[in-house]
């Protein structure tokens, strides 16, 4: 197995990346950009394994260097990830001056970006830097949804990798190959996921996970009346709170505890006074990680939703093939009848918005969702 068996679905860009790892298209900066859950830092993460590893052809999978790269314990690679909604210049500084160390094994220093579309303006100037004059043995990786999320400046300076949505098929064999599951288990978590690698894992092996998408997609029909708008608005923020704390909790749990063992507070039983502000900064930026986090869950409660009334229109136009919602094709017809394909759309448009109002100017999801709602109910129930 090697490293590169987990992407699924990106055939042309394993192939850039295998033959960046042999010497042929390599540079120090590289940007791979792609839709979500297509799998962007998993491709970084890959790439780096291949570029650590000593084998020919790079990327075996079963040497130490590509185990540890892969078991995020390798000494010279650096992943950042962030639950916090930006990631500052403060950070990015520490990223530079570590950058520009000597690796200490033979081959790179590399540094992982997973998030960089939530780099601050002046973190983005401190990166820029490091690109333009980067250490001789020195490789940054940043991962964005579009070219578009980064400083055009940052963007001209990096080699770009675009990973796309992998097909249903594609999707389904993985599932098939890693999790053990059944066909057609794999077949409806590779349809819901819509391409979302990580999505399709979840679905395949929780099924609260499966429960709480089928209450999701349930939502459309049940639009008939105002009172169901309220209703439903609350359901989804509800069924996004509860997904989002069965994550959050043993996340708190975990750093609290980790946080006790680096203060002595397990061993000895007492606080030192250190602990207390490092505690408040803990807290804080659990609080930060849990709101990020519910708007995640959220915005994927959304694509779900939108997934429906694109389904919606598929069998208006009478498109063949398989649904993505297939399960609730009898809901999906019912839509199709309240309203032509334009209709769909400006329900789609209605979706996007309240997306926009709370990723982008922080409206608060249950205000966002009652509008929404309002925005989907049926037309002639709206004018009744």
């Amino acid at each position: 197995m090697t490293v590169w068996d987990n992407l699924v679905g990106q055939r042309k860009a394993v192939e850039a990346l295998q033959a960046a790892a042999s010497g042929h298209g390599m540079s120090h900066a590289f940007l791979f950009t792609g839709p979500p859950g297509s799998g962007r830092s998993n491709a970084a993460v890959a790439f780096a394994a291949a570029l650590q590893c000593a084998e020919d052809p790079p990327g075996c999978g079963t040497c130490h260097a590509c185990h540890t790269v892969l078991a995020g314990s390798h000494a010279d690679v650096s992943v950042v990830r962030t639950e916090r909604l930006s990631i500052g210049i403060n950070e990015v500084r520490d990223l530079v001056r570590r950058s520009a160390l000597r690796p200490v094994g033979p081959r790179w220093q590399i540094v992982i970006i997973e998030d960089a579309d939530r780099l601050t303006e002046g973190a983005c100037n401190a990166l820029l830097k490091a690109i333009e004059e980067p250490a001789e043995h020195t490789v940054w990786m940043l991962c964005t949804p579009t070219v578009d999320d980064v400083l055009p400046t940052i963007r001209s300076r990096c080699r770009l990798i675009t990973l796309t949505t992998p097909t249903t098929d594609a999707v389904a064999d993985f599932l098939r190959r890693t999790t053990g599951v059944n066909e057609a288990l794999a077949s409806y978590a590779a349809r819901a996921s819509q391409g979302h690698i990580g999505r399709a894992r979840a679905l395949a092996r929780d099924e609260d996970t499966r429960n709480r998408r089928r209450e999701v997609v349930a939502i459309p029909a049940q639009l008939t009346s105002l009172g169901a708008c309220m209703s439903r608005a609350s359901t989804l923020n509800d069924v996004a709170k509860q997904e989002a704390e069965a994550i959050t909790t043993e996340l708190d749990a975990r750093d609290k505890a980790d946080l006790d063992a680096a203060y002595g507070v397990v061993e000895r039983g007492r606080r030192p006074r250190e602990y207390a502000p490092a505690l408040r900064d803990m807290e804080k930026d659990q609080k930060t990680r849990a709101k990020r986090r519910h708007l995640d869950v959220v915005d994927r409660g959304l694509m779900d939703l939108v997934s429906v009334y694109r389904d919606a229109i598929a069998v208006a136009a009478g498109a063949p093939g398989t649904l993505v919602n297939e399960e609730i094709r009898g809901d999906v017809e019912l839509l199709a009848r309240t309203g032509t394909p334009e209709v769909q759309l400006r329900r789609i448009a209605a979706i996007f918005e309240a997306r926009e109002q709370m990723l982008e100017f922080n409206v608060q999801p249950a205000l966002a969702l009652e509008a929404m709602m309002l925005a989907l109910v049926a037309p002639e129930v709206r004018a009744g």
